[in-house]
């Protein structure tokens, strides 16, 4: 039998030295926020609402004198356009003011 080196680095599973932790745990903390920022729940209905608060604003835009007489001369279609397209900019100037942070870590124990 082979006796065991001495060296830390040698033997697998073994702890790295700490400054090379700190950069782990630096890259990490780094991907975790990137992670945080991109599924933003308010980025998704954000975009959702003002995507559709445009399409249905067109259409509110484009409305027939017909389809106006059937709403009883409420142009439907452009106040909930608008309605959306306001509350999707909400969301997403609510989500670029306030942006998404990680999870704190635990605190660390000796």
């Amino acid at each position: 039998m082979s006796a065991p080196h001495s060296e830390p680095h040698s033997a697998p599973g073994s702890t790295p030295p700490p400054a090379e932790l700190r950069e782990e745990v630096t890259r990490l903390e780094a991907k975790s926020a990137t992670a945080a920022r991109l599924f933003d729940i308010r980025r998704i209905i954000g975009g959702l609402f003002t995507v559709y608060g445009v399409i249905v604003t067109v259409a509110g835009l484009l409305a027939s004198d017909a389809e106006l007489r059937k709403a009883q001369g409420i142009n439907i279609n452009l106040w909930t356009g608008l309605a959306m397209l306001a509350l999707g900019l909400l969301f997403l100037l609510w989500m670029r003011l306030r942006p998404a942070q990680p999870p704190a870590a635990p605190p660390e124990t000796d």
